[in-house]
């Protein structure tokens, strides 16, 4: 279990980027940059040995800014719509930078996305990995309070990937952080995403409204294309005749996990056919949002429609406005803390 580190560009500020590199006797390496704490590539073999990177991302820096968004970052202070950019703690109303028409997404303009992360990475007898932090001021992109903020990334010798979250506050703020990556378990660049085999362990879901921000109801899964409590190919209902499929080009939902939060439980596993390779995702989260990569093309990333898909282990979008979801509301001398644990294999 090792770890390196090395230079891999400059921010547009002028910062240093560095990569750390993290492997594991089974096959599996993980890369993660210290810009947006991003995960570059998780490369592990299929059911044959074959060894592909199974995240969408790029082998130069300067790719991450001009051509893509998002793509394995950690997204924040709020992964997710905030409508409006607007919401009210103990009276006071905040506004937010608004980047998804009048909504905020993702933390805003300059999110936790755009920002270099400190890494320190370390080396245990059966797991290593990489700790990330980050401070945000008071007024980063309209968010009360000073938030201190880490990430840490561990491989384990069971090829589990171990999303280990923390922050602390001095002001009351929302909070939701994600990891933001895009999985192909086909390879990178090896097809789109539609025959992978998909269980969610959810029997509710979010809709939203034609901005994608919550209605503010939660809907049983049953009888729609949102239903993936048995394996389900991806592509089997992604166009179907249903009004949130429209509003979505696909699926861009939150389902909300069985169990309570913030216990450790079930929330997806994907199985790739040809590949045989394997994703089983457990969180702490009470929601993850699928997203299967409908609007991919339009940045001029290279990559097409549909060809990755992700699961964002999250609270709901717009909690803050939603007093009946889950709470995200971080107070001070209170520490945040989330836990989602990927973990990758082959069947035989």
């Amino acid at each position: 279990m090792t770890v390196t580190r090395a230079p891999f560009g400059a921010s547009p500020e002028g910062g240093t980027v560095e990569v750390f590199a993290f492997a594991n006797a089974n096959g599996m390496e993980v890369r993660a940059m210290s810009y947006g704490a991003t995960i570059v590539s998780v490369r592990t073999p299929d059911r044959g040995g074959r060894i592909d990177d199974v995240v969408l991302g790029f082998d130069d820096f300067n790719d991450y800014l001009t051509r893509a968004r998002y793509f394995g970052s950690i997204v924040g202070r709020y992964g997710n719509r905030i409508a409006g950019g607007r919401f009210t703690i103990d009276g006071s109303t905040f506004q937010l930078t608004v980047n998804n028409g009048p909504n905020h997404l993702h933390g805003g303009r300059r999110g936790f996305d755009r920002v270099i992360w400190k890494g320190e990475p370390f080396e245990r007898e059966n797991a290593c990995g990489v700790t990330f932090t980050y401070v945000s001021a008071d007024g980063e992109e309209g968010y009360p309070g000073t938030v201190s903020a880490s990430v840490t990334y561990t491989l384990t010798a069971r090829s589990e990937l171990v999303l280990d979250y923390a922050a602390t506050t001095d002001r009351p703020t929302p909070i939701n952080l994600t990891n933001h990556s895009y999985f192909n378990l086909a390879g990178r660049g090896n097809g789109d995403i539609l025959d992978h085999r998909l269980t969610l362990h959810a029997d509710h879901y979010v809709p939203t409204d034609t901005a994608q921000i919550p209605t503010g109801q939660i809907a049983p899964v049953a009888a729609t294309p949102f239903d993936f409590r048995t394996p389900t190919a991806i592509g089997a209902r992604i166009d179907a005749d249903h009004e949130q499929i429209r509003r979505g080009h696909g699926y861009d939902h939150t389902f909300v996990i069985e169990g309570g939060a913030p216990s450790l439980r079930p929330c997806a596993y994907v199985v790739e056919p040809v590949s045989g390779r394997t994703l089983d995702v457990t969180t702490t989260e009470p929601g993850v949002q699928l997203y299967t990569g409908n609007n991919l093309s339009r940045t001029g990333n290279g990559f097409g429609p549909r060809t990755g898909f992700c699961l964002e282990t999250q609270h709901f979008p717009d909690s803050p406005n939603h007093p009946n979801f889950p709470p995200a509301i971080l107070e001070p001398g209170v520490t945040y803390r989330s836990k989602t644990v990927y973990t990758f294999g082959a069947t035989p």
